[in-house]
């Protein structure tokens, strides 16, 4: 198995950077657009769970904007052969520090990259991001 392919890496950099503009939009119908269209789609986050995307649509249709000013630090895309991806990241917003992290698996099908689990989440203690 080829690890990093460079033009695989390529794909999901720019799937994934595709991912966080439609997320900092708010913009429910292309953040679910990058997630597999399956009962078997699972994300967790900081104070909920979703199996399958017809959940994530409907919690995701709820949830308030993001606090401004979102950035990402040690982004790290993983490719495993020509058809699967990791990407792991920690998150912060202005006048905060970093303290989220999430990661998420990324498979090219059919029709195209998509996300097939995602895991949000923050440490107890501020300082340990």
């Amino acid at each position: 198995m080829e690890i990093d392919r460079t033009d695989v890496v390529a794909e999901v950099t720019a799937a994934f950077a595709g991912y966080e503009q439609a997320l900092v939009a708010g913009d429910v119908d292309r953040i679910c657009g990058y997630f597999w269209d399956s009962a078997a789609t699972v994300r967790f986050g900081l104070a909920d769970h979703q199996y399958g995307l017809d959940e994530q649509r409907k919690w995701r249709a709820g949830q308030p904007p993001l606090p401004p000013g979102r950035r990402l630090v040690d982004t790290v895309v993983t490719a495993f052969g020509p058809d699967l991806a990791v990407v792991t990241t920690r998150f912060g917003y202005a006048g905060t520090a970093t303290a989220g992290r999430q990661t998420q698996t990324w498979v090219r099908l059919p029709e195209g990259w998509r996300i097939v689990t995602a895991h949000v989440s923050e440490p107890l203690r501020p300082d340990a991001g």
